[in-house]
């Protein structure tokens, strides 16, 4: 219900709802056609990184849930993995205009160089960002998620008809309240404001605390929303 409540407010702003496992866990497909009744479309971030077995079965069935717009799968997976998802999602029965478009989940933007060397991934995040996007590509993917920090280069490597989907994004607005330093510590390693990731070619902007945690949600939308304008604006 909070988070119903929270969409009602927000739906005349939006373009889309992203649901993550957070709320898919506790409300499962309900959550879906529920949020999508309100008008956005939906991105079902859920992730999936299993044997391409499991991940054909779990694209197929996302892949028919109403309003569902995108769809992901850890580019980690492999391209195996990946390229089972892509033909669950074409074997899906929509026509190819209502399919989801499939994206590869790159680095999480939590992980910085440290963070990987950890996981024994060797390499800066940046290098390992594009080798996964290239694989996704190749897998027949649509897109990938990756952070503002790798856009520019996803963009050189992939062409300008490849989704780049970004979270990571702190608003301007957030450092004219003094919260810059807020947006610093928290989870996120790998961020930009709105104006740099449009600047550097992103095609879709993943905003979720900045609007979620803010004390008025919908005063902070629109004010990113103005943000998001001046960028577009700038770049005509």
């Amino acid at each position: 219900e909070p988070a119903f409540e929270l969409a009602q407010s927000l739906a005349s702003l939006v373009g889309m709802f992203k649901i993550n496992i957070h709320l898919f866990t506790a409300e499962g497909p309900a959550a879906v056609d529920k949020l999508h009744r309100l008008g956005p479309e939906i991105f079902l971030d859920l992730k999936f990184h299993d044997i391409p077995n499991t991940v054909t079965g779990a694209v197929s069935t996302g892949s028919s849930l109403p309003g569902v717009r995108l769809l992901n799968v850890h580019a980690l997976g492999g391209p195996k993995m990946m390229r089972a998802a892509a033909t669950a999602r074409d074997n899906s029965g929509l026509p190819k205009a209502q399919r989801p478009k499939l994206l590869g989940v790159t680095i999480l933007t939590s992980m910085d160089n440290a963070a990987l060397r950890a996981v024994g991934i060797v390499g800066p995040a940046s290098r390992r960002v594009v080798k996964l996007a290239r694989l996704a590509q190749q897998a027949g993917l649509d897109g990938v998620v990756a952070s503002p920090q790798e856009i520019r280069s996803i963009r050189r490597a992939c062409g300008k008809d490849f989704l780049i989907v970004v979270p990571g994004i702190r608003p301007e607005v957030g450092k004219k309240l003094g919260r810059a330093k807020k947006w610093k510590v928290d989870d996120q390693a790998r961020i930009a404001t709105p104006t740099e990731a449009i600047r550097d070619g992103a095609d879709y902007l993943v905003i979720g605390r900045p609007i979620t945690a803010a004390p008025d949600p919908e005063s902070a939308a629109r004010a990113i929303l103005d943000e998001i304008d001046s960028a577009l604006r700038d770049q005509a």
